[in-house]
């Protein structure tokens, strides 16, 4: 028997264990999701046949580690994040987080429905970020591992009022390790009341590896002719600016500190990156948004999704204060993160793609993250 036949046999022996010990703690559940009585923290491994292995925990859906291999075949975890899945529960609140209702800002937490104003909870200076202070991020989903040990369905019912929306949206992600080293999420939606939604994902990458320093090398691809520019509050301001002539300009590879301390005012409000482009497709067609290239590793990362917009962000709120896998610091830009999306604040820029949802109606979006070694 060859190391890889072994390897494969421990990744399955794995896969079926997850964390039976805290397994068997009491939990009460419906149809819809977790009654948090006494909820459950577990953790799930995902793998395929290649090598690929995931690890998820039901707390905010959030991806814990990611092993890629890198040129010479050696797998790296490729994600920010922590040991255990109990770090989570007060460490950062995005590293490897689902995001709901609502990804990205709304300006000073208001918006209009139906003639109605509705106020959400402020979690970002004056303006609500990320679903807010309880959203998808910090809430537990219910899993269900796939029998094929490559895909976990993860469901939670966000219930009408929850962080100030509308409805009772029921929700499923299930997240697919392919055997051709493709990350795949797949999101659906429903509501009973008209509610707007927007998820997206939010792990923090470096493909140099977990704690490997900054990502200014790596070489980052976005094929989008426009950006949303943002005011100091990093709301959009409406335009959708050219990015000919401006260090927002990925049509063709650059890397990420290639611009980023330019003289711009756009990088000062954003402490560099943290803009969302308008990728250049017609219709939800799933096509590609993004190609980051780590030179030393060879890794390659493809962004492919439905959804218009693609939020990159460089890192910039790292600063050495997060501990993470290992008690390794994560520093000033030590990750990106490629969230795909419909744009920000777009409940009150009525000229953005809707994110309306109303009853009758399905919310689906997919996203693939694809691994690639670099020729």
């Amino acid at each position: 028997m060859n190391k890889f036949s072994i390897l494969w046999i421990v990744l399955i022996t794995m896969s079926c264990s997850i964390d039976k010990k805290k397994q068997g703690m009491d939990q009460a559940r419906d149809s819809t999701g977790v009654k948090e009585t006494n909820p459950t923290l577990n953790v799930y491994t995902l793998a395929n046949k290649n090598g690929l292995t995931m690890r998820v925990t039901n707390w905010g859906g959030r991806i814990m580690s990611l092993m890629v291999p890198d040129k010479k075949g050696i797998l790296g975890d490729i994600v920010l994040g922590y040991d255990s899945s109990e770090q989570y529960l007060n460490g950062n609140p995005y590293f490897g987080a689902l995001i709901g209702r609502v990804g990205n800002r709304i300006a000073k937490g208001k918006f209009s429905l139906e003639g109605k104003g509705h106020n959400l909870a402020i979690n970002n200076g004056v303006n609500a970020l990320h679903g807010g202070p309880h959203g998808f991020h910090n809430v537990y989903w219910e899993a269900i591992p796939s029998a094929s040990t490559n895909a976990l369905e993860l469901h939670y019912l966000s219930k009408d009022g929850e962080e100030g929306y509308p409805g009772n949206l029921d929700v499923k992600v299930t997240y697919t390790l392919t055997d051709k080293n493709e990350l795949m999420i797949d999101y659906a939606a429903t509501t009973d009341k008209t509610t707007i939604v927007n998820l997206t994902h939010h792990s923090f990458f470096n493909l140099a590896g977990d704690g490997g320093g900054d990502i200014l090398k790596h070489e980052i691809m976005i094929p989008s002719d426009r950006f949303t520019p943002v005011d100091q509050g990093l709301i959009p301001t409406g335009e959708l600016r050219k990015v000919e002539g401006t260090p927002f300009d990925f049509r063709k590879p650059h890397a990420i500190g290639e611009r980023i301390g330019n003289d711009d005012d756009q990088l000062r409000f954003g402490k560099g990156y943290d803009h969302n482009w308008v990728l250049n497709k017609k219709g939800n067609d799933l096509s590609l948004a993004a190609r980051v290239t780590e030179p030393v590793s060879g890794r390659v990362m493809e962004v492919w999704t439905t959804e218009p917009g693609l939020q990159f962000y460089s890192g910039n709120f790292l600063n050495g204060k997060d501990i993470g896998k290992g008690g390794k610091p994560y520093p000033f830009r030590g990750a990106f993160c490629l969230e795909a999306q419909h744009f920000p604040d777009s409940p009150n820029h009525p000229e953005f793609p809707s994110i309306v949802l109303r009853p009758g109606s399905a919310y689906q979006q997919k996203t693939v993250y694809k691994f690639l070694i670099a020729k």
